[in-house]
């Protein structure tokens, strides 16, 4: 968490969509969109939902 007590950006600054996905941080297109105005409970779930994302196109 930040100083302010809310989560950073999972944005890894290599963004590179593959139709709806970034390749970078595993976030969809409207993950990305709702980021800012979303509470600290959606941003954990989007943090988690881009984990599974990224661990499923690397083969883990």
């Amino acid at each position: 968490m930040t100083a302010s007590g809310r989560q950073p950006s999972p944005c890894v600054r290599k963004c590179c969509l593959d139709g709806e996905l970034c390749m970078g941080c595993g976030r969809v297109m409207s993950e990305i969109l709702e980021w800012g105005r979303a509470s600290d409970a959606r941003q954990r779930e989007i943090i988690e939902a881009a984990a599974r994302r990224r661990a499923a196109r690397q083969g883990g």
